[in-house]
């Protein structure tokens, strides 16, 4: 049985003191024995609140780091100096990265690997945009993205890894999927990664749902056989993420 992970997406909000102060009214709210809890912070925000997390059930995760060891790039962040400050997962591709800052299934690719090497574990992101759905190709859009962003990740690295996949047209709209069309596309991911790999790494791999996930819609998306919790953006920042983590 795959243990369910629900990871807050906090994006571009909340100041390291607002992080302390958020942190501080969701302790309380996530205590959890069942589930992951993750709290995906700006990185400003990061060395604080893994000192605002101790002694929790809570983890802090990076929305985003750079896959080159080191070097000439200004204003991005290595993989070591996540580890450095205690962080133990990264959001990798988001729908937002790709679209604002230009990444790719490539640079996904370099990220995932990069991260594997750190002994940090990747949520990597997927997903379709509205037209995609309508003209009927998200499956192989999906598989597409997939494929590539565990090229060269062992077998052993990929069981540890954690799939988001968040249709782009339900990321903040308040659309959500249906239960039938997230397990759709969620049952489809685990099979590519069969594929891949082989049964053992596709039944060992989390999957998540993301997009406008709220604390009505998450006991049904999570009670599916392919949905192993939610990457939750706005509603992370909220004390109802507590009734999302608590869904039973």
């Amino acid at each position: 049985m795959r243990r369910k992970i629900i990871a807050g997406n906090w994006k571009m909000n909340k100041t390291p003191s607002e992080t302390v102060t958020l942190i501080n009214e969701l302790k309380p709210l996530v205590e959890s024995n069942d589930v992951d809890v993750v709290f995906c912070v700006p990185a400003i925000s990061l060395t604080t609140a893994v000192e605002a997390v101790k002694g929790t059930n809570i983890q802090i995760g990076a929305e985003n780091m750079h896959y080159e060891e080191n070097g000439a790039y200004t204003g991005e962040i290595a993989a070591n100096m996540l580890t450095d400050v205690g962080v133990n997962f990264v959001i990798i591709g988001h729908s937002e990265r790709r679209e604002y800052f230009a990444e790719t299934d490539e640079t996904v690719n370099k990220k995932v690997l990069k991260a594997f090497e750190h002994g940090l574990t990747p949520i990597v992101c997927c997903g379709e945009t509205l037209t995609q759905r309508e003209q009927g190709v998200t499956i192989d859009f999906i598989r597409q993205q997939i494929k590539i962003a565990f090229l060269n990740v062992s077998a052993e690295d990929a069981q540890k890894a954690v799939i988001a996949y968040e249709p782009i047209w339900a990321i903040g709209t308040g659309k959500v999927a249906t239960t039938e069309q997230a397990q759709e596309v969620c049952k489809a991911i685990r099979e590519c990664i069969a594929e891949v790999y082989d049964q053992a790494t596709a039944e060992a791999i989390r999957i998540q749902y993301g997009g406008s996930v709220s604390a009505s819609s998450a006991p049904e998306l999570f009670a599916q056989p392919d949905i192993d919790g939610g990457l939750v953006g706005g509603a992370s920042l909220k004390p109802d993420f507590g009734k999302i983590v608590n869904y039973k």
